[in-house]
Parts: C-alpha cells; structure tokens; sequence
C-alpha cells in the first residue's frame, strides 16, 4: 500500500498551479515511479477569495505561513513564491522543523545557496532547486549527476527569456531596443521595470549558481563582469550579421589553471555555433566537459508547465528518498576553494564600434592604440558618416583583459574618438 506524502506550498501563482496541474494530471505516473501518493495539502496564498477554478479543489488554503509550515503532517514545503527575504525566512523555518524544501527561486539560490544548503545537511532533509535556472530545462541535474565524472571546463548559455526574446526581434524582425522591449512587455516576457533582466541581473544571479554546481566556487554577484541590452543598437545587430554573426546575451563560467572566470553580456556568437539558433523565450546551455566534449541542452526557460516540470521533478526525487530512507541531500556536494582567475588569464576577442573625425592621421592613432598593447585587428569595417566623420569596426584577434583594459582607457583620453560599443566575440 502506498504511503501517502502531504506536500505544503507557498504560493499559487503561475508555477504554483502548475505544479497542482503536473500532479492531478500524471497522478498515475508518479505514483508508479515514487512508490508513494503526493498530495498537496495546504497552500500559502496571499487572497484567498481569488477565484482560481477547479485546479484549488480539495486544497486547504490559508494566508498565514504557520498553518503550512509548522503542521506536523506536511514532510514537503514547495517555494514557489518568489520574493527573497520571506521565502528565505519560511525555508529556513521549514528546514528547521525537519521538512523537506523544493524551491524554484534563483535569487534567493544565488544569494543565501550556501548559507540554506548548511541548513538542510544539519537538519537531514532535502533541498533541491532545479527550476531556478532555465525553468524546464533540466540542467542542474545533468551537471551534478550525468555529468560527475567528467571533469568541466566551461559553461555557458542563454539563461534569460526576456532578453534572448528581445534580441531575436531586434535581429529578425529589424525592431529597436524600445520596440522590442514593449513587445516583450505586452506578452509578458518582460516586467514593468525590466531592469532585471535588460541589466544582465537576473543572468548573472543564474551564473551564481551554475558556477557553484559545474566547479563547486563560490562567485559573489560583484565579481561577475555584468553588462546588460540596453545600450544596444539595431546597427550593432545588422553590422554583426553583416560579419557573420547574432548577438546573445550569454552568461559564461570557465575554468583555467584552478580559477574561473564568470560573466554576463551580450557576445558576438558565430552563424554555425548552435546558441545562435536560439530564438524567442528560449533558452539554452552549452557545456563543456574535457571527457564528454561539447553538449547543449535546450529548451523553455520559463513558463508556469515547464518550470513546473522541473519542481514536480524535485519533488519526486524527494519522495523516493523519503522512501528509501535516504534523506539528507542536497544538489551538490562539490566544492572546491573559489580562485577567480587574473586578467592576463582571461581572454577574448572583441568587436569595438569607434565614431571618429574622418581626418587624414586620425586611424593611424587608433592603430597605434592598439599595437602599443600588442593587439592586432581580425576584421576591419571603415566607412563615412554625417558631418565629417567616420566609423570604424573592428573585430580584434584574442587579447586578454588587461590589454582590453589598457586600450579602453586610451580611446576614452584620445580627442576626436568616440567609443560607442565593444563587446567581446565568441570564437568560431
């Protein structure tokens, strides 16, 4: 006869009735596969007069926190609410009576993991937090079970809907930053105040936690170089089509020498790499092991079904371990001593859009700039604009990041040049 589990969410949003839609709908299967019956038996809901249909049926719902988290017959608490400081608070009070947490929220993940995982090997129970990157896809766990063995060198991908459906309209169908942001707004995809993810935060706090599960470091947000869309124009798109590439904005963590290097921001991504493909919401991760090679995995990033997926997933993991009487796990045990790698460690090639005066000299200075840094040009595009003046686009070769610096301060001291974008450039 099969143990019945009673499951106590926080939160009814999107995710939320989704994860009561995955558990009515496959109730079959997941009873076979966990040898157990999950039912969800209380929710924490903000109103609860809010007319949610058929999906709340047979559900206790409630507006205080205790009614969930201290009733004794709940074994599982389901985050998924959002917010940092009250979700960190009702998961620590949960831990601490001895329940089992599934979370699927990347910023409180990124920014008190560590602190929550001491809590939950302490307490003996569970944690685990697949949707808090890239929603349904299943990433977290390929990294730290598919992937244990193999040893990785680098991570990286579109862990942002909103800004890889904005940069697919800014590419394919010629919108401007503000065009394509309004849409992304009018759909859903992006906030009111998008900051988030237009800054490259939101990324950023995923590269967190996929930095931590690949090379078991711990990067705090500061020391992720972190740039956003906004200053991104249509020309910068057509140009770089134009040379044969899409921008993405892709999160990066690789390994060199025992430290890493972790950033965020928009990169020249070549036609023939597969991240270039990635279009709209989507989302994608490319991974690579020094045994397995390259792989990517794709998929919906967001979304109330796929990231669903993802904590229901969690959420049977859970309760196999409960039945095995295995419980005490967290995702990952790894760890290692965080070494962030030097400038001279970091390199990348670089595209450099430069608003000059179109007088004769004037690009041998530029030139100048960079040879006195010992960089040298890959692709050049010269060619007049309004007013007496010229742009310059160059595409340098590999250069480390104390040479991107050097020659960054230079272009900002020199008179008659304007530096209106560099970003660095996925090599092909």
């Amino acid at each position: 006869m099969n143990k019945q589990i009673q499951v106590g969410m926080l939160g009814f949003g999107t995710v939320g009735s989704g994860v009561i839609r995955i558990l009515k709908d496959h109730n079959a299967k997941i009873r076979q596969v966990t040898g157990e019956e999950i039912s969800v038996k209380k929710v924490l809901v903000r109103d609860i007069e809010k007319n949610r249909g058929e999906i709340s049926e047979g559900i206790q719902l409630t507006t205080n926190e205790d009614e969930v988290l201290a009733d004794p017959e709940i074994d599982v608490i389901l985050e998924v609410m959002g917010s940092i400081d009250s979700a960190k608070m009702y998961i620590t009070k949960a831990l601490k009576a001895g329940k089992h947490v599934v979370t699927a929220n990347k910023d409180l993940i990124a920014l008190h993991g560590n602190e929550l995982v001491a809590l939950a090997k302490e307490n003996q129970c569970d944690l685990y937090y697949e949707a808090s990157v890239a929603g349904g896809i299943p990433i977290l766990r390929t990294i730290v079970d598919s992937l244990a063995s193999d040893n990785i060198q680098q991570v990286m991908g579109i862990v942002n809907g909103t800004t890889n459906f904005m940069l697919t309209k800014m590419t394919n169908d010629h919108q401007s930053y503000e065009e394509a942001l309004k849409e992304a707004q009018e759909l859903g995809f992006a906030e009111s105040d998008p900051t988030n993810d237009v800054d490259g935060i939101d990324a950023a706090r995923k590269m967190v936690i996929l930095t931590r599960l690949a090379f078991g470091m711990n990067v705090e947000l500061d020391q992720i170089e972190t740039k956003g869309i906004r200053n991104l124009k249509s020309v910068d798109i057509e140009t770089a089509r134009k040379l044969g590439y899409r921008i993405k904005l892709i999160g990066t963590a690789e390994e060199n020498n025992g430290g890493v290097s972790v950033s965020v921001g928009p990169i020249l991504v070549p036609e023939a790499h597969p991240l270039a493909s990635v279009q709209n919401e989507n989302n994608a991760v490319f991974v690579v092991g020094s045994a397995v090679g390259e792989t990517m995995f794709y998929g919906p990033g967001a979304g109330e079904l796929p990231t669903a997926t993802s904590v229901v997933s969690d959420l049977i993991t859970v309760a196999k371990n409960i039945r095995l009487g295995t419980t005490g796990n967290v995702f990952n045990s790894y760890q290692h001593e965080t070494k962030l790698m030097t400038d001279e460690e970091i390199l990348s090639k670089y595209y450099l859009s430069i608003e000059m005066n179109d007088r004769t000299g004037l690009f041998l200075e530029l030139t100048k700039i960079f040879a006195a840094s010992d960089v040298g040009f890959d692709k050049i595009i010269q060619e007049p604009i309004e007013g007496g003046m010229a742009k310059v686009v160059i595409i340098t070769h590999l250069m480390n990041r104390k040479q991107e610096k050097e020659i960054l301060t230079k272009l900002k001291k020199a008179d008659d040049m304007n530096l209106l974008i560099h970003l660095k450039v996925m090599e092909g």
